[in-house]
Parts: structure tokens; sequence; C-alpha cells
């Protein structure tokens, strides 16, 4: 009686056949290695020098600006005035109007930094200047060649650069800039810092003076002198609000450490990306000699007859 039976290979894993495998494709995963290793070597090179600057800033809530009159705070309530006080917190309003896209558009359009952030194309450590790609935007007649970058285009671009970190434990807040200039970096750090302490001065000062305005108009409204005291009063508060906010040029942030021109690159990470590079060659020849060993190497089922 002839019988037959199949034989499977065996499901457990030969760690022996695989690094032999691995030894007898050594050669190739050491020439991917190689290959990759200087691949990440030179695109490393090839990327341009980023710099960042940044600046560390305290917030002022609670400072003479921002306080609302003590007792008054009620009756400028049912007069219909706002005088501030310590209920909102101005930094963190500030912070984000300092992302908004209304703050930084008119801060672009403000500097004309628009070449700056969409044009350039290199950086010049020699001449310490800004080399701009000379088919997009002329720097003789400051025109652009083709078609200007929009708005949203540059607020876009701004925001991928721009770094606003508020640190939860001590309330202190860290503006950074990255850009191919170090020079520009930390000028656009400094700038950004006074403008948002401008740009919120300028509010509070329009409010306290159109509450002003409107004080002023029930005073004439009214005939009952207790009233018109009060009104008095707290047109007396927002008159010093206007005088502390315009003697204050670090309004909403006082600076505790300011940008300065950075003199060492933040980017790119040349070591990190070679590494990485190089261990993406090595598990790629170690995956393509498995592969390879798997479908080329296996034996198809023996069939023993008795």
């Amino acid at each position: 009686m002839t019988t037959t039976e199949s034989i499977y290979p065996d499901d457990e894993i030969d760690l022996r056949a695989i690094f032999a495998d691995l030894w007898r494709g050594k050669w190739l995963i050491i020439g991917l290695t190689v290959v990759c290793a200087v691949a990440g070597v030179v695109y490393a090179k090839l990327q341009p020098d980023i710099y960042q600057a940044q600046a560390t800033l305290a917030p002022k809530d609670g400072g003479e600006t921002r306080t609302g009159g003590g007792g008054l705070q009620g009756l400028a309530s049912l007069a219909g005035v706002n005088l501030g006080g310590g209920s909102s917190n101005q930094s963190v309003i500030a912070q984000e109007v300092l992302k908004s896209r209304a703050f930084l558009g008119d801060f672009i359009e403000r500097h004309n930094y628009a070449p700056q952030l969409a044009a350039v194309e290199r950086w010049n450590p020699g001449t310490k200047a800004l080399e701009y790609d000379p088919e997009r935007y002329s720097v003789e007649t400051e025109q652009w060649l083709s078609v200007a970058p929009s708005n949203w285009n540059l607020v876009n671009r701004t925001r991928g650069l721009l770094g606003v970190a508020s640190n939860k434990n001590t309330g202190m807040l860290t503006v950074s800039f990255q850009h191919e200039s170090p020079e520009f970096a930390q000028e656009i750090v400094y700038n950004l810092v006074q403008d948002i302490n401008n740009h919120m001065r300028k509010l509070d000062v329009d409010e306290a003076e159109r509450s002003i305005r409107y004080l002023e108009n029930k005073i004439q409204e009214t005939s009952i002198a207790g009233m018109q005291q009060v009104f008095f009063q707290l047109i007396e508060s927002e008159t010093r609000k206007v005088m502390l906010a315009h003697s204050s040029p670090e309004y909403v942030f006082k600076t505790i450490d300011p940008a300065v021109t950075p003199e060492v690159p933040s980017e790119p990470k040349r070591r990190l990306i070679a590494m990485v590079a190089t261990m993406a060659g090595a598990l790629l020849g170690v995956l393509i000699v498995l592969i390879r060993s798997f479908f080329f190497s296996a034996k198809p089922p023996t069939i023993n007859k008795a």
C-alpha cells in the first residue's frame, strides 16, 4: 500500500537562516547604506542655513495702565463705560492678536516685507545681504516681475516662520522668527514686539477716548448734580488711562531678553539628516535582502512516497 504525506516547512523563524541570508546579501546592504548616506550628506549640504531670532517677554497685566478705577467700576458699568481692569487677560488677547491674519497682514504691508518673505533666493554671508530671485523681483526698481504674492500667502508664510510660545509656569512669552537672513530674523522679532505694544495701546486709547466723548454727552443730557459728579470722575479715570498709555512704551509686553542677531543657524540639522539617511539605507538593504530570500529561496513542499 502506497501512502503519500505532505511535509510542510516549519512555521518557526530560523534565525540562523536569516543571518545567513543577510550575510550573503551584505554587499547589497553596504552599497545601499553608502549610497543613501552620500545622498543624505549632499542633500543636507544643499539646504540653506536658517537662522532663528527670539525675544523673551513678560506680560504687564495688572499694571497702572490697566487699572479700572476701584469703586467706579460698578457705576461705569451702569453708565455703559468699560474701565478695563483685571477681568480680561490683556496679554492673552495680545498673543492672539499677534498671530491674527489682520494684524500680520497689516504688519507686512506697513514694513514692506513682501520681498523678504516671498522672493528671497539665498542669503550671502560674505556681503551679509539677501539675494532675490531675478525672475520674480527686481531690487533696482523694487517691482515684482511676476505676479505679486497675495496677502493670504504672505500671512501663511509668516505664520509658518513665526513662533509664539507661552510658559504656563512663569507666564513668560517667547516670540521667535526663522529666516535665511539672521539680521532680518532679528528685525522681524523686534518690530513685532514694538508693533503689538503700539497696536494694543491704540485700541485702549481709542476705547477710552470714545468713553470720554460718551460721558461728556451724558453730562450735557442730565441736570442731576450727583450724576454729573459721577460722570466727571469717570472722565478723570479714562483721561488718566490715556495719559498712562502714552507714557508707557512697553504697553502690554515688557522685554526681558531682546532679540539679537543669531550667529549660528538653527536649521537644517545636517548631522541628523545624514544619520537618518544612513539608517534608512541600511534598513532598505536589509528589507530587500529578506524579501529576495523569502521569494526566491523558498523550496516547494517535498512528497515522500512509501
